[in-house]
């Protein structure tokens, strides 16, 4: 796995999110990079997953692209590709990210499991408890968070519950409110519902589209070595 970057910006935050529980933190990164400036400078390549790649709008979406705003000075890392048992080697890659780009903050998105409520909670960042979020106090963190944390146990979180492990556009809407006023994006949130609902649909067909092309080509190999 190698990080590439074709631009090298220093940058204040790395906002990433990798399709977790209620799909959260995916949906929370289309969310920005279609609402605001942002531009990719590179993308994390790799060998030992499916080669898959996405289309919108005619252009080529990178299952874990880079992209990076001038006008806030944040980094995003979007990923539309299951990387479960891959945790470790993204991690590494994120935190070279961080080291080439002068990265001082690394905020973490995931969605959690819900006991009925709505809330958006945070973990080792004062600065989000301020403006809404609430403290973490128990939990069970899996995946690219879980092994972010496990290397560096300062990293910032930001979780919003989620109830079912199916898209969920609002828990992500609530992420990106939380977000707007801790970056001061001046995003327009009033039609967030809304429109979370139009990406929710993206990013699952995306992901169903993905998912087949691996399960294609799982058949594929099935039937070389037959």
């Amino acid at each position: 796995m190698e990080v590439i970057l074709r631009e090298k910006p220093k940058a204040k935050i790395l906002i990433e999110g990798f399709p977790g529980f209620g799909l959260v933190g995916t949906i929370v990164t289309e969310y920005l990079l279609e609402h605001l400036d942002f531009k990719q400078i590179g993308e994390i390549s790799f060998d030992d997953l499916p080669a898959t790649v996405a289309i919108h709008k005619g252009k080529l979406v990178h299952p874990m692209g880079i992209f990076y705003s001038k006008t806030f000075n944040v980094v995003v890392l979007h990923a539309i590709l299951d990387i479960k048992g891959f945790e470790w080697r993204i991690v590494d890659a994120i935190f070279e990210i961080k080291k080439q780009l002068g990265i001082k903050e690394i905020l973490s998105i995931e969605g959690v499991a819900s006991n009925g409520g709505e809330d958006i909670f945070c973990f080792n960042n004062k600065k989000l408890q301020k403006i809404g979020a609430k403290l973490v106090d128990e939990s069970v963190i899996m995946g690219v968070t879980a092994a972010l944390l496990l290397k560096d146990s300062a990293i910032g979180c930001l979780f919003a519950e989620t109830h079912s492990n199916i898209p969920d556009s609002r828990a992500a809407a609530r992420i990106i409110g939380i977000l707007d006023k801790y970056v001061n994006f001046n995003l327009d949130t009033k039609p967030l519902m809304m429109q979370a609902e139009i990406f929710e649909s993206k990013v699952k067909d995306i992901l169903q589209k993905t998912k087949k092309t691996v399960s294609e080509a799982d058949k594929k190999q099935m039937s070389y070595l037959g």
